[in-house]
């Protein structure tokens, strides 16, 4: 009895196992079967697959060789050197003497009032800003003639029923995209070197346009440090003249005073019947007479008759020589300089850099593919007749 339950156990256990071990035998037995109709599937509707690569494959080279070409020009800039601006630094300097303190007998004290006009560092900072300034490239792109040609084709849309409200927004976005293709950016952590490039839509077009625009930014940028250095002058002049109108009052005042003392000091002396100078007389009084009466009626006939206020007030001299130099000093507006210096010069580009047509052909061609055998797969899937459903 016993030998008879072990013999059903062992029997029932050695069909487990081949029950187990013809299991995954079945399953890739089923895999292999619908691979097979999978590659039938798609060799079946191999010539839908060529023909949609072929299709899309043309449609992205018409779309290569028709689509807008863009190119861009760079050069990379650095900060100037004092021969770069030497022009614009005497300029500047020239200017210095009036900015100077000047102590009687003592040291000068050299004023740093100028020093920032003349910093190459700034002068570079003040290029950079004025490239990538979109003032500035509007005020560029508004007298560039190819880019007006671009722009009236867009006015022409008026035509078309558009607002102008509408039309003045499609204008400003046609500015912000050209704003963007014009560009000044670090090259390196250090900000030392600039590369500056100007995309376009022509390889002669962006080199000439680069150049265009640098010269454009260039002179606005020599305007504006000449017109800023005309401004610190005059405000120089204004501050000296009030200072001088300041020492003329101060002079005047003294001037009156010392003769109001010298008049009371004739009516004590002519009381005390001293016409002639004493000695150890008075000397240290409010009103000194101890130079006698007569003296004193001379004095008062001198100060009376002072014209010149620089005997009173000597600082008058070194203000009006001041005042001299800057009537006689010219700020000359059509000097040539630089505020950048070039590491590389702008030079014709080699390459586009849109459109790149070989990968767009050969994604094209990717595209084609997938979807023909995307399409072919559907077919066979959920076609009536399809492989897949056959199998």
């Amino acid at each position: 009895m016993n030998q008879q339950h072990s013999s059903n156990s062992e029997s029932l256990e050695s069909y487990q196992m081949s029950q187990i071990s013809t299991q995954p035998n079945l399953s890739n037995g089923d895999e292999n079967r619908e691979l097979k109709a999978l590659f039938a599937a798609l060799w079946k509707g191999k010539w839908i697959i060529i023909a949609c690569t072929m299709v899309v494959t043309i449609g992205a080279i018409i779309h290569a060789l028709t689509a807008q070409e863009w190119w861009s020009s760079r050069a990379i800039v650095m900060k100037p050197q004092l021969r770069d601006f030497s022009i614009y630094h005497q300029q500047v300097k020239q200017f210095q003497p009036v900015f100077d303190i000047y102590q009687g007998d003592g040291p000068v004290l050299v004023s740093e009032d100028l020093d920032d006009l003349v910093e190459p560092k700034e002068l570079f900072s003040q290029f950079i800003n004025a490239f990538n300034s979109s003032m500035n490239k509007k005020a560029f792109l508004d007298v560039n003639a190819d880019f007006k040609q671009i722009k009236s084709q867009l006015d022409d849309i008026q035509s078309e029923g558009l607002t102008d409200r509408e039309l003045d927004l499609k204008r400003r976005a046609l500015y912000s995209k050209w704003f963007q293709k014009i560009t000044a950016s670090p090259l390196g952590k250090e900000k030392e070197l600039y590369v500056i490039q100007f995309q376009s839509t022509g390889q002669d077009n962006s080199y000439k346009m680069l150049i265009d625009y640098i010269n454009f930014t260039k002179a606005k940028v020599n305007h504006d440090l000449l017109n800023n250095l005309n401004a610190v002058v005059n405000a120089k002049k204004n501050e000296l003249l009030q200072q001088k109108s300041i020492l003329e009052v101060q002079a005047k005042q003294r001037l009156e005073i010392e003769a109001a003392r010298s008049q009371y000091a004739l009516e004590i002396a002519e009381a005390a019947l001293i016409s002639k100078p004493v000695q150890n007389l008075g000397e240290n009084e409010i009103f000194a007479i101890n130079i006698g009466g007569d003296a004193l009626k001379a004095k008062i006939e001198a100060l009376k008759s002072v014209t010149n206020l620089k005997v009173i007030e000597p600082k008058l001299e070194q203000v009006d020589a001041k005042l001299k130099l800057l009537e006689a000093t010219e700020i000359k507006k059509n000097i040539d300089f630089s505020t950048f210096r070039y590491m590389d010069e702008v030079e014709l580009p080699i390459a586009r850099d849109k459109p790149e047509r070989s990968l767009i052909a050969v994604l094209g061609m990717l595209l084609g593919g997938v979807l023909g055998i995307t399409i072919v797969l559907i077919r066979a899937v959920f076609g009536k007749d399809g492989i897949l459903r056959q199998n």
